[in-house]
């Protein structure tokens, strides 16, 4: 049986280039607690830049960033392109123990994917 966690507003799912711990402290400025996780349903891909997209039992390997504040999102939504090549939505991944938490991950945009 799994646990599901209440939503994690500071909570965020990456599984690309944020995954390097030094280019996380570099952009942000600091360090960020992080646990591994898993995205069920959805497949990792990279063009120019990484980016994952729905596909049946498919999974993606990744980490939850915990303890972000709100100027942590403006500098990762200006990293990511937000709103051009990606959208911030808030989906649920299964972390340690099979516990179920419900965390923000960037999605790409059409524009994405004409890259």
């Amino acid at each position: 049986m799994t646990e599901t966690e209440p939503d994690n507003h500071d909570a965020l799912f990456v599984y690309g280039s944020l995954l390097d711990e030094a280019h996380r402290t570099a952009l942000l400025g600091r360090e960020v607690t992080c646990a591994p996780a898993r995205l069920a349903g959805y497949e990792r891909r990279r063009g120019r830049y990484f980016y994952i997209v729905a596909r049946a039992g498919a999974e993606v390997a990744g980490v939850v960033l915990n303890g972000l504040g709100e100027r942590d999102f403006i500098v990762l939504d200006r990293y990511e392109e937000v709103p051009r090549l990606y959208t911030r939505v808030k989906i649920e991944v299964a972390a340690a123990g099979g516990v179920v938490l419900r965390c923000w991950v960037y999605l790409p945009t059409p524009a994405l994917l004409r890259l």
